[in-house]
């Protein structure tokens, strides 16, 4: 029930034409390149900070398993 009460807020197909109508009237053609440029850069800097917190996990887990082994010997 929560499923199809979600499914109906999010736009069709004719709503995200006319939100990028919208976008292109308000920002113009020469400002998108530079607004998908900055939501790029955006993307890729997140995923290098999620990318260095799991390899930080992982190492300190790789740590902590090394230290158990060599205290068990």
């Amino acid at each position: 029930m929560t499923l199809s009460i979600l499914l109906l807020g999010l736009p069709g197909g004719m709503e995200w034409v006319l939100i990028l109508l919208a976008v292109l009237l308000l920002f113009g053609g020469r400002k998108i390149p530079e607004l998908m440029k900055g939501l790029g850069s955006g993307i890729r800097e997140f995923n290098n900070a999620k990318n260095d917190v799991k390899k930080h996990i992982e190492d300190g887990m790789k740590e902590d398993n090394s230290k158990t082994k060599t205290e068990e010997k």
